[in-house]
């Protein structure tokens, strides 16, 4: 089965969904100190930037580039693969790793992991894409989930 660029920014938009949603959910925790919640409250933020870049790539794309799935054969279901083992499937299995989570943490922990499968996502995304804007976008995306990932270790090492 091959996937068409449109289908893989799908993939890229619901992963940021639910990102989104488990930050978000994190978020109405009671037991977060001010710090995680500053935290936690721009990566939320940010997801949604994401999502809604990726949404505007897939706008800007002509059709033909949307529907062009030649170079995808191999890498398309290597990304939905990725898509779909990503510990966030589905809007309902992020709300539950945000609220089960025995503590703070626990949602640190798995936001780390969250964001590195993103980032492998992403890496592998923007090793075929020949649009150069896309290209440009994914970048971007990869040094700011980059960044959560850092950030979110380095303050989970402190906890």
């Amino acid at each position: 089965m091959t996937f068409s660029i449109n289908e893989i920014i799908e993939f890229a938009v619901q992963i940021e969904k639910n990102g989104y949603t488990f930050y978000d959910n994190a978020l109405k925790r009671k037991d977060l100190s001010a710090d995680s919640r500053t935290l936690l409250t721009h990566l939320r933020d940010e997801e949604i930037a994401h999502e809604i870049t990726f949404t505007g790539l897939r706008d800007e794309l002509n059709k033909a580039e949307l529907d062009a799935s030649g170079e995808w054969d191999m890498v398309g279901s290597y990304l939905k693969t990725i898509a779909e083992a990503h510990i966030f499937h589905d809007e309902g299995s992020s709300i539950k790793v945000a609220v089960q989570a025995k503590d703070e943490r626990e949602i640190f922990l798995n936001a780390v992991s969250f964001e590195k499968d993103t980032l492998l996502f992403f890496h592998s995304l923007g090793g075929e894409l020949k649009n150069e804007k896309a290209k440009k976008i994914v970048k971007q995306i990869i040094d700011e989930e980059s960044d959560h990932v850092m950030r979110l270790k380095e303050y989970y090492d402190k906890m």
